[in-house]
């Protein structure tokens, strides 16, 4: 699942790639018991397929809203799905779709800085680019990475940095210029299944690591002098689980006094904010299965936009909404929060990070 950056025709939208091998568009909504996610269109990729990921071409900092909308999808086939979005957001249209690995696709993103350029990785260990106007020639295969290819992504701040994860327990680190060769490459001790950047400091890349936990890079000398690795800022392992999802959060908050503290390799402080682990499984509502029930021991009290009864938005003084102005890069920002969630144990971490 991926939030859109930026608003479509005011709503707020999320994407979902699924096991019936379909993508979703939502809407987040007010309502009178808070916010819910409302259905808005739906594309199948294809018969007996599983969806495996999706981009947004929204990613890259301060892109306008005058741009085209797209999505790029993969598949467990192998295949690569560019989808364009209507101005609405209440229909996809399949664009383009071509053959890009032998067995699955497990990722395909954008180059947040030149969206006509997508790049993907599959479980044949290849990580591919590919130039979605003449989308059956690829630009490039590299067999860099020696397992299969789980997580790419550009960095939204700095243009012609890509990082990639792979099953061999890798992130590179790559000059989109010349991608023959990384220009960085960090041994993360698990299989690296999804990467982050920070939305508002360039150089920390957030690595989820499966049986490894997770990692914070700070990549900053590597991509400045192109000859240091990258440095582990933060390593946390969570025993006895898989940790399959992470990412940072783009609001600031106001913390809980109540926090698990936790050191970290590097000695920086790391909170456990709060965890979550729901009663019962989610389905769709209308499979008419019963939705999650979740207990959450602490609140966080984000200062976001108010919403009026009336769908208007009410600002809260002094903050900006990030994802609409990013000029927040060059901030001495110490305080971060991320989310992990894990296999096995089935539960949703929050986390505070004081650097």
């Amino acid at each position: 699942m991926k939030w859109c950056h930026l608003p479509v025709s005011n709503n707020t939208l999320l994407g979902v790639a699924d096991a019936s091998g379909s993508i979703e568009l939502l809407r987040l909504v007010v309502s009178e018991n808070g916010h819910i996610l409302q259905p808005l269109c739906r594309l199948a990729l294809g018969e007996q397929c599983l969806a495996l990921s999706l981009d947004w071409s929204t990613g890259k900092t301060g892109r306008t809203s005058e741009q085209p909308l797209k999505i790029i999808t993969s598949d467990s086939k192998g295949r690569v799905h560019l989808l364009k979005v209507s101005e609405a957001g209440s229909k996809l249209q399949n664009m383009a779709t071509w053959q890009a690995h032998s067995f699955e696709a497990w990722i395909a993103a954008f180059n947040y800085w030149q969206t006509e350029i997508v790049y993907s990785g599959g479980d044949d260990g290849l990580l591919r680019g590919w130039d979605t106007r003449v989308p059956a020639t690829s630009l490039f295969t590299s067999k860099r990475h020696s397992m299969g290819v789980c997580s790419i992504q550009s960095n939204p701040h700095r243009e012609n940095i890509l990082a990639t994860g792979s099953y061999d327990e890798h992130v590179l680190l790559w000059d989109t210029r010349n991608m023959k060769q990384p220009f960085a490459d960090m041994a993360v001790q698990g299989g690296v299944w999804r990467l982050k950047w920070n939305p508002f400091q360039y150089h920390l890349l957030l690595a989820a690591c499966m049986h490894g936990g997770f990692k914070i890079l700070n990549c900053q000398k590597a991509m400045e002098d192109k000859q240091e690795m990258c440095t582990i800022s933060l390593s946390q392992t969570l025993p006895n689980s898989l940790l399959y999802g992470a990412d940072w959060s783009w609001i600031f908050s106001h913390h809980p006094s109540q926090m698990q503290q936790i050191h970290s390799d590097a000695g920086a402080r790391l909170d456990l904010v709060y965890n979550v682990k729901p009663t019962v499984s989610y389905d769709r509502p209308d499979e008419k299965e019963e939705r999650t029930k979740v207990q959450v021991p602490y609140s966080l009290q984000l200062p976001i936009e108010d919403m009026r009864k009336d769908g208007s938005r009410l600002h809260t003084a002094g903050i900006r909404t990030p994802g609409y102005d990013l000029s927040l890069e060059g901030a001495a920002l110490n305080t971060s929060l991320l989310a992990t969630c894990t296999f096995y144990d089935h539960i949703l971490h929050v986390w505070k990070w004081e650097n």
